[in-house]
Formats: C-alpha cells, structure tokens, sequence
C-alpha cells in the first residue's frame, strides 16, 4: 500500500457518534503497530498515593531517592539526573520552613528501568527562596555531585537515559499543575495537596482536583502525488519546519479536530486519517496525538496567525533542503520527526552543524 493511499480501516461508515464494522474485516481486527509502544518504567502507585501517610513512611524508609525542581529546572550531572537521598533532602529543607505541600510522590522504578527494581521516588518542589538562591541550595545539601548543573528538559533531553526522561516529564507534569492550580475553580479558596500531591482538595466546599492533561493533535498530511505538507510559524522567511498541530475542542473527537485544525491553519481538505502513536509533552500539559492524513487538494495557504508558511515535499526535496541548511525540520526528541520519518520511510539525514 502506498503511503499517500489512506488505510482501509480509515474508509469506516460513521453515522451520528457510531461507527460502523468494517465490512472487510475480522471481528476485534487490530492493524500493527505504527510507531512504537515504549514500557512504562515507572509504576505511579495510584492505589498506594490514598494510603495515610505513604509519603512520611517512604521517607522514613531511608531508602527512595528525590529528584528536585526549582521553578523548571533540575540538577543534571553530566548526562544524568541528580537524584538525592530523599530522607537527608527532607530533613535540610525542613530546617529551611520547608512547606509540606512541596513534596510529590512519583512512584517506583519498574523492572527494565535504569533504577533497581522496587526504588521509591519523590519530587521536591523547592521553596521560594531557593528559586533566586539555587547556590545556597547547593552548598547545604550533601550528595550533589560536584559540577552539577541546572538545566531545563529541552536542554538535556537528547542525553538523558530513557529513565530520567520519564522521571523528568512526569514531575514537570505534576509541578506544573500545581504551580498553576493553587486555588478552588469554584469558590477560589486555596487548596491543599492530598494523595501524594496528585489531588488538591478545597477545604471549603470539600471538592478535589487532579492533574489536568490537553490532548493535541499533530499531523503530517500527505498529498495525493505522496509529497508531505510542512508548516511554521513566526517570520515568512524562518526556516523552521515542523508537522501542523493543534488542541483538540471540548466535545470534539481526535479525528475531527485533525480536520478543524488542517482547514483552519492551511486551508487544506483531510480525506482519511490515521492515529499513529503519542508523546507526553507536559510544558505546561499536553498530551501530543500523532496522526497521518491524507488530502486531495495540492495547494496550501498559511492562515497567516498560527501558520506563517507552508510547503509542499517529495522525499528527496526534504532530505536535499535539510542537508543544505534550506529548512530545519524538527529534533529527534520530538514525536514531529517521527511522524515525518514515519513518512519518510526511514532516518532523514541532518546537517551537521544542526545536530
């Protein structure tokens, strides 16, 4: 099957909500995988975060490790996260008005991460004073390795092992919506972290909050000649280019939104599209849904807001512009160069001095 054909199972009858068997198809019919499937490597424990007092029996244990954030950043040694012992951590920041609330239970390593098996994990979101004062931090706190750094995900995250990855985004999640989730949407009274800082309960009216997560769609289209249609955004003559993306609407489906989001950006018409896998982006909260589509249409015109330019590719024009500095294309940290590759049909070659 050509890549530009759309998957059969995209040919689907829908009417209303429902959607109707495929009549060429086995019951419970599975297509394979597209990109692929990544283990967790860390078990969140939603069951043990209602236990009473998990989080001071864990420190107490004097065996779980912490990672810390201050504001967006965590220490990162060489290519790895700093991970502390989360009872001795615990112990210096108290001494420091260290606020409770600031303490997140992340889980525990599973079998196939990088961390024994079974290994606790916490995050401490540091006080305010430290965010102005990270030196000081440094200086009373045993265990940081010398010429520890702090960095934000974006920097070290083509270095960091498949562990730290997951330790990293989650806390960046969860401290993200805490950062912003401060008071009750109802009645504006400060809420208190509960479950292990993964509810916040208003003690007015007794209503809980959880971490919120936007899905977005991100797309490739490919035309009906199988060249891809590219975008960006900011300056005309930038050379930035990426998939189309966008959030998905309240009451709306993934599939709709990739129509909504193609028409409004670059007037384009989708005829078919396919989900092809997913990638957590927490900054602040998105979750990225991969999709491919499929159009008839061969021109494409920017919305001019959000979409800036728009181009047309055949596999060998994308691979020549990235190679000549032409065009950048997304990272390989991002779900983007895999839809492109997907597309591709294999590893698209950078240019050295953008690597």
């Amino acid at each position: 099957m050509s890549l530009a054909e759309p998957p059969a199972s995209n040919n689907q009858a829908r009417t209303g909500t429902s959607i109707a068997p495929h009549a060429g198809l086995a019951a419970n019919h599975l297509l394979d995988t597209v990109l692929p499937v990544r283990p967790a490597l860390i078990d969140r424990g939603s069951a043990a975060r209602l236990k009473p007092g998990m989080l001071e029996d864990i420190l107490g244990s004097g065996a779980a490790r912490a990672m810390v954030l201050s504001g967006r950043q965590a220490l990162i040694n060489g290519s790895n996260l700093v991970l502390l012992d989360a009872a001795e951590l615990a112990q210096h920041l108290q001494n420091t008005a260290y606020a409770p609330e600031q303490l997140i239970y992340l889980g525990s390593a599973l079998p196939g991460s990088d961390l024994a098996a079974g290994t606790e994990l916490v995050l401490f979101l540091l006080p305010q004073q430290f965010e102005v004062q990270a030196e000081e931090f440094e200086a009373h706190v045993a265990g940081i390795p010398e010429g520890a750094q702090w960095a934000g995900f974006r920097d070290v995250a083509a270095t960091l092992n498949p562990t730290d990855t997951a330790i990293f985004i989650e806390a960046s999640a969860v401290a993200n919506w805490h950062a912003t989730h401060t008071h009750c949407p109802r009645c504006g009274t400060a809420t208190a972290p509960e479950s292990g800082g993964w509810v916040r309960r208003c003690p007015a009216d007794g209503s809980e909050h959880y971490p919120r997560t936007d899905p977005a769609i991100i797309v490739t289209v490919v035309g009906p000649d199988g060249r891809l249609l590219l975008g960006g955004g900011g300056p005309p003559d930038a050379r930035n280019y990426s998939t189309l993306a966008g959030f998905v609407e309240p009451g709306e489906s993934l599939e709709q939104a990739v129509v909504r989001e193609i028409g409004e950006e670059v007037g384009v018409r989708v005829t078919a599209c396919q989900y092809l896998g997913s990638q957590p982006w927490p900054f602040p909260a998105s979750l990225m849904l991969g999709f491919t589509a499929t159009t008839a249409d061969t021109d494409a015109t920017p919305d001019g807001v959000e979409v800036t330019r728009a181009r047309w590719f055949s596999r060998s024009e994308l691979q020549a512009a990235v190679l000549s500095g032409e065009i950048v294309i997304s990272s390989r940290l991002s779900i983007a160069r895999a839809l492109i590759e997907h597309w591709y049909g294999g590893v698209i070659q950078d240019r050295a001095d953008n690597l």
